[in-house]
């Protein structure tokens, strides 16, 4: 790998946290070229978990939210273009074309451009009350709805249709949440976390139904109601659905570069073309911790591959091996995961979470720990994390009782 020098332009494809984590590396491991981040919104780079939390409340200001600050971009000499996308990349002339007609040059492309919310494939579901939630302007949209006494209809119980029912609900909304699965949080926990979730919101006042099938919504122009397989219909002034990202990779197929539920990338974050570069939601790296190639939706993902990117494209040469871990704030409830519990074959409870609002959970398969959820738990996540990281093998007993420190199990 090539070090570049002041002479150098990199451009990165992305106004998300791994476009801006990657430009910010750039300048930290002391690259003097020209850096230019591309993006579709006119905002700079900008974190996007705090949107369906602290954000959707109303708790954080928009400036907040920014990666850098517009000063910091200045005095760091990246450059940000705004409001405008790449429409095609000329791998040959190493060139972008923008929308706006534009052409830009570049020695190093670094993707970025992260995810999309899926769509919901029902009549009504462009209707100017119907919502998802991806962007700063969506989430404005969306503030601008809601008032107390609203019924907002939540399709979708991921981390974040339950973020916005949690919200919503302290807001004074009226709030009811859709899954169609038989639980939420079905796809990334065991079934005594999302029964503890679904118990939480339901105390709380949340209308949570689950094996909720949407056929459709009534109303127009403006949806009035969700309809659902059975017949039965759900008011609504507003919804927001929550069902799920679509990676943009579309940029990526349409140069050429190998595409497979993601940007295909190395150990380096180097893609089928050594100039270009990918890093975050939108990619499909070789996980040596799962022993597989995986595209993670994690914030912590596209930053830390965001950085180690930068690293690499300075000549460093250094793969990235992460273990994957996730967050999510419900409530006065801070859930925090680390690893992927696919394929567990013992699950271990610390703490009851039928009669208690904080314990932990870990997954064991051949006797190692491969994955943990911690629930209002800090120090057990914190411990956790370094005995997943390890991959040893694990008393389970010990594991189950809390008056054994999970410190001296990670020793």
């Amino acid at each position: 790998m090539t070090e570049l020098g002041a002479e150098h332009t990199v451009v990165i494809v992305g106004g998300g946290q791994a476009g801006g984590e990657t430009a910010s590396e750039l300048r930290k491991q002391g690259f003097e070229g020209r850096i230019v981040i591309v993006g579709e919104e006119t905002q700079p780079p900008y974190k996007r978990p705090p949107l369906s939390k602290a954000y959707l409340a109303g708790s954080v200001q928009e400036a907040n939210l920014f990666v850098m600050q517009p000063p910091i971009l200045e005095k760091h000499r990246i450059e940000f273009v705004g409001g405008t996308a790449v429409q095609a990349i000329d791998r040959e002339a190493r060139q972008l074309t923008l929308a706006n007609g534009e052409t830009l040059g570049y020695d190093r492309l670094v993707l970025a451009t992260g995810g999309r919310p899926r769509p919901l494939p029902v009549d009504g579901a462009d209707a100017a009350n119907v919502f998802l939630l991806r962007s700063i302007d969506d989430v404005n949209r969306i503030r601008e709805r809601c008032a107390e006494g609203k019924r907002a209809v939540i399709v979708g119980g991921g981390f974040i249709g339950l973020e916005v029912a949690a919200v919503l609900l302290k807001q004074g909304l009226k709030v009811t949440v859709l899954e169609g699965l038989d639980r939420v949080l079905a796809r990334v926990t065991a079934p005594e976390v999302s029964q503890f979730f679904e118990r939480v919101h339901r105390e709380a006042g949340v209308d949570l139904r689950t094996g909720a099938q949407l056929a459709g919504f009534e109303g127009h122009p403006e949806v009035t109601a969700a309809r659902l397989a059975d017949g039965s219909t759900v008011p609504a002034d507003l919804v927001i659905v929550g069902i799920g990202l679509i990676a943009n990779t579309e940029l990526a197929a349409e140069a050429g570069l190998v595409v497979d539920n993601g940007i295909v990338v190395d150990e380096f974050g180097q893609t089928s073309d050594p100039l270009i570069y990918a890093a975050g939601d939108c990619t499909n790296h070789p996980s040596e911790f799962l022993g597989r190639r995986v595209r993670l939706e994690s914030v912590q993902n596209a930053m830390e591959q965001g950085r180690a990117v930068a690293r690499n494209l300075m000549g460093k040469a250094e793969p990235y091996r992460n273990v994957p871990w996730f967050w999510s704030d419900q409530y006065d409830l801070k859930l925090q995961m680390v690893g992927i519990s696919t394929g567990f074959e013992q699950l271990v409870l610390r703490g009851d979470p039928t009669t208690e609002r904080s314990f932990a959970a870990f997954y064991l398969k051949g006797g190692k720990l491969i994955a943990a959820d911690a629930v209002s738990k800090p120090q057990e996540f914190m411990f956790a994390k370094k005995l997943v990281a390890e991959g040893r093998p694990v008393d389970a007993a010990k594991l189950a009782d809390p008056d054994v420190p999970l410190k001296e199990l990670a020793a």
